[in-house]
């Protein structure tokens, strides 16, 4: 038996995106994107609402970052979120991240945040606040690498937001192998 709770905004997992990006001062701006994922092949799409000091921001640098959330920064992610740029100029060093110029776009990285996709913006919708960006360059800190170079999720501890019980969640362990295991029902 289901139970139907009717059109909801749920999906699991739900990635914690941190979209960073720099005002008409240079200054850098974070905030906390509930709705996001891979849009395309090498595309990004992010819901960002036109009253975001964010949106006014990518808007005019045509660039924007999305660093992923982790279990270390629960904090300092979910304040960003919380805070607006609009309304509070100091919310990065409230925040207590630090952040240093993008290698390919005119966009902020966030140190403290291990994984960032560096992007163009493609195209933004007011009406909708539907954002799409060109993923120039993904980064990682090395501290978040396997023996073989590669991102380690279990080094990363990316989190994810649990939007029924408006929790944040660590990913759980490997239950299986990608484009392998259901070659057993072949």
């Amino acid at each position: 038996m289901r139970k139907n709770f009717g059109a909801q905004t749920w999906l699991y997992p739900m990635p914690v995106l941190i979209v960073g990006t720099y005002d008409e001062n240079g200054s850098p701006d974070a905030m906390n994107a509930a709705w996001g994922g891979i849009h395309d092949t090498n595309q990004i799409g992010v819901c960002i609402d036109p009253g975001h000091k964010t949106a006014k921001n990518l808007l005019a640098k045509k660039a924007f970052t999305v660093s992923i959330g982790d279990a270390a920064h629960v904090v300092e992610c979910d304040f960003v979120g919380l805070v607006s740029g609009n309304k509070e100029p100091d919310k990065m060093a409230k925040s207590g991240l630090h952040t240093h110029k993008a290698e390919f776009v005119d966009a902020p990285v966030i140190d403290e945040l291990p994984m960032t996709l560096e992007c163009r913006l493609v195209s933004y919708d007011p009406a909708t606040g539907c954002t799409v960006g060109e993923i120039v360059n993904v980064s990682a800190d090395e501290r978040i690498l396997d023996a073989d170079g590669k991102i380690d999720p279990e080094k990363f501890e990316p989190i994810t937001f649990d939007p029924v019980h408006h929790l944040y969640r660590k990913l759980g362990p490997v239950v299986g192998t990608a484009f392998k295991d259901g070659n057993k029902l072949k």
